[in-house]
This record gives C-alpha cells, structure tokens and sequence, in this order.
C-alpha cells in the first residue's frame, strides 16, 4: 500500500500560516521549537525573531512536500525562493 503524502508548509505575510508535517519528523521537531519562542493568534500579527525565521528557513529545506504563499497562491518551485520571501518580507 502506498503512503499518502500530504505535508506542506503554508507561509502568509512572511512567516507560518499553516503547516501539516506527518511524514517531515525533522521539520515537525522544529516547528516545536519555533512554537516555544513564541507565537501570536494570527500569522498578520506574528513578529518573529531572527531565529524564529532561521527556524521557517529550515522547515523549508526538511518538509516533505510543497511550500506555498496563502497571499499569492504560488508555490515555490524553488526552496530558495521560499527561504528569500520568509527573509526579505516586510525589509523595505
């Protein structure tokens, strides 16, 4: 039987809007440590830290699956992408 993979993360406004990491254990265990620095109710209200971001950066190399922005409907092709969007948002 084949294994349904459905993990993905979701990002919105630079940071984390959603995620699901069943089959990403590493990404799932820095997800915890992302949560335990802090984290608001909403991804509009999130400001998070320079290691909060190294975190999303690192979800986004391990998660088994497609990163995609809620704003724009895209989805990265390129992890890098995803990586320069989460670091360079809200910089201008």
């Amino acid at each position: 039987m084949e294994e349904n993979n459905n993990d993905y993360l979701l990002l919105k406004w630079g940071t984390l809007k959603g995620w699901c990491l069943e089959n990403s254990p590493e990404a799932f265990e820095l997800l915890k440590e992302y949560r335990s620095l802090g984290v608001s109710y909403g991804a509009m209200t999130q400001k998070d830290t320079k290691r909060q971001k190294e975190i999303i950066c690192l979800m986004i190399d391990k998660v088994n699956g497609p990163i995609s922005n809620d704003w724009t409907g895209e989805t990265y092709s390129n992890r890098e992408e995803a990586k320069k969007y989460v670091l360079e948002y809200n910089k201008k």
